[in-house]
């Protein structure tokens, strides 16, 4: 089973994104509306990959990644932003993000976030 949090205060906005990926039967989804909900959840209960929006009400989606660093360095984490690729490598260098996600992200973007995620996992659980 893949456990998924998504953060954001508009899940609207995130409606094709997530109907694609809890169409998975291995794939579990539970939401955070502000990032202090999403950071106390995350302290609690681990997850495969947390999804936090450029905003998440009481911070910013970095300022979110950037304190989750000292929850679990080691978690994956994509988050959505309106800046460049160039913009967002550099404001985000250095806090593990898997993928970032266009701003109102869609059934595509959910689904090659999904195989990215598995490749990944699949790599990991390798015996070499």
């Amino acid at each position: 089973m893949i456990k998924l949090l998504l953060v954001t205060p508009d899940q609207e906005s995130f409606r094709d994104f997530t109907v694609a990926l809890i169409k998975n039967d291995d794939v579990e989804m539970s939401w955070a509306a502000t990032g202090q909900e999403g950071l106390t959840i995350l302290s609690e209960t681990p997850v495969d990959l947390v999804i936090v929006d450029d905003s998440v009400g009481d911070m910013t989606g970095i300022e979110f990644m950037k304190k989750l660093l000292s929850i679990n360095p080691m978690i994956n984490c994509a988050a959505v932003s309106p800046l460049s690729h160039e913009a967002f490598h550099e404001a985000s260098e250095g806090l593990g993000v898997l993928a970032q996600l266009p701003v109102a992200p869609g059934k595509p973007d959910a689904e090659n976030l999904l195989k990215h995620l598995k490749d990944l996992k699949n790599l990991l659980n390798a015996k070499i």
